[in-house]
């Protein structure tokens, strides 16, 4: 089989921070990730190589989807719907496939995705590798819970898992990172939906206390819950938050215009409202203009409403109707800090936002939500608890430090940070945090042997390693607990 055509190109993740060259293959068909694979295993086996690892849409914050001097296989390509069960809900698909796709095609034809984050950008094969979450996961758990099967292609072959057929390979492959494989195809279960409405309470809340409070007293009422939190307000204000759930709305509950519009009702068209054309050199977001939205959007937002029809667009992905927007933070681009901790830990999420606002750090994004139980994934995120996401300017003095600092907060806590959304974690904090990687790492001994799958990610965070030295291997070594 010979090697498929390659382009060179510099990649990033949706931060636009650390940028690598890899040589990128286009795999218009599976047989091109096979081949792909193939002359990836043979170069490293010949130690000329650098591995490969496989690419979304490149909605991961960090290096996930990045593996410098290496092979990078665009999996968008793979974006054909394969069989359709409308009765079930059942849905097979290719793994490039985005979540936007699956919701224009099957909305308007009752199913909806049964996990989206925060962007509907998301291909299905990255949804897996991250295992996603959303504003659901109190009530639907992760992506991956809902994958019935998947095809992966690996360095010692293809595979059909699920999680009844190798479930430790399939439990691996969630929450990865596309360091066990390249997904080509999978089988979901989509959640059937009358329409593509929303009914949301919107409601402020006075201070972390308070939303939190609601939160826990009220999320079990909801199949959805988020709240904005403000990282600008201190003192009495500190953590005040608008605080938004919902559900999806039934025919019968919209108004007389739609109610008697079925079509217009299901109707499934997301629109660009905006792009940000160009990189302001020093970015937009600073303190004085996130403080000045911070105020308008708690002011916007009612004291008190119940029952609003939403369009699922605004509802879930507000962001996605301003193309680009992750220029606005500038040149030197931004990272995302995403923690969960358990419940018990709620003073962990106190203490980090009262870290934010007294070096005055311009979170434009966020919110804290809570999860339910995590998958059994090895290297899956969520845990029973609170999670808290920021979007932080990339330049701050004092922001490495700062962010070292959080993570020991976080760990002593019994938390982990998110990896799709990670660019700088540190090994021995990753293993510190993940105590099931051991798990992971033999199932990668099984399925990839000499290391052949590798990024920028694995490597950082000591998952992989390049050509000429061992793959990391599980060890016996007992670690100290915190």
């Amino acid at each position: 089989m010979t090697a498929p055509r390659t382009r060179r190109a510099l990649l990033t993740g949706w931060g636009r921070t650390a940028p690598t060259a890899a040589d990128v293959v286009h795999a218009v068909h599976p047989s091109l990730v096979d081949a792909a694979m193939s002359a990836a295993v043979a170069a490293v086996a010949a130690r000329t190589g650098r591995g490969l690892v496989a690419r979304g849409m490149g909605r991961s914050y960090g290096d996930a989807a990045q593996n410098a001097g290496g092979t990078v296989v665009d999996a968008t390509w793979l974006d054909d719907i394969r069989t359709v069960d409308l009765a079930t809900g059942r849905i097979s698909v290719g793994a490039g496939v985005s979540l936007q796709t699956l919701m224009e095609r099957f909305v308007p034809l009752g199913w909806f995705v049964p996990v989206t984050p925060g962007t509907r950008l998301v291909s299905v094969g990255g949804a897996i590798a991250a295992d996603i979450h959303g504003k659901n996961h109190h009530v639907d758990g992760s992506f991956c819970s809902h994958v019935l099967s998947m095809t992966l292609v690996t360095p010692t072959g293809t595979h059909v898992v699920g999680p009844d057929a190798d479930p430790a390979l399939f439990w691996a492959t969630a929450g990865g990172m596309g360091l066990t494989g390249i997904v080509t195809e999978a089988t979901l279960q989509m959640i059937p939906v009358e329409t593509s409405y929303m009914l949301v309470d919107t409601e402020r809340a006075t201070d972390l206390d308070d939303v939190m409070d609601k939160m826990l007293t009220g999320d079990d009422a909801y199949r959805y819950s988020v709240a904005w939190i403000d990282c600008q307000s201190t003192g009495s204000r500190l953590g005040r938050s608008v605080l938004t759930r919902g559900d999806h709305a039934r025919l019968a509950d919209l108004p007389h215009r739609l109610a008697t519009d079925p079509d217009r009702a299901r109707a499934f068209v997301p629109r660009q409202l905006a792009r940000v054309p160009l990189t302001p050199p020093g970015g937009l977001l600073n303190p004085l203009t996130v403080g000045a939205f911070n105020e308008f959007w708690f002011r916007k937002a009612p004291k008190r409403q119940l029952g609003k029809p939403h369009h699922m667009t605004g509802f879930f992905h507000p962001l996605d109707g301003v193309g680009e927007w992750n220029r606005l933070y500038g040149g030197r681009g931004f990272l995302q800090y995403q923690f969960v901790v358990p419940d018990a830990a709620g003073e962990t999420v106190r203490r980090i936002i009262e870290r934010l606002t007294e070096v005055r750090l311009a979170s434009f994004l966020a919110v804290l939500k809570r999860f339910g139980p995590g998958d059994p994934g090895p290297l899956s995120f969520p845990m029973p608890g609170w999670t808290l996401a920021l979007d932080l300017p990339v330049g701050h003095d004092g922001l490495d430090r700062l962010l070292d600092d959080l993570d020991e907060e976080v760990l002593a806590a019994g938390g982990r940070i998110y990896l799709a959304k990670d660019s700088r974690l540190a090994p021995d904090t990753f293993r510190a945090m993940y105590p099931g990687v051991d798990r992971f790492l033999e199932v990668r001994s099984r399925v990839d042997p000499d290391g052949a799958l590798r990024s920028d990610l694995g490597r950082r965070i000591g998952l992989c390693s390049d050509a000429g030295a061992p793959t990391p291997r599980p060890t016996t070594k007992k670690r100290k607990t915190r």
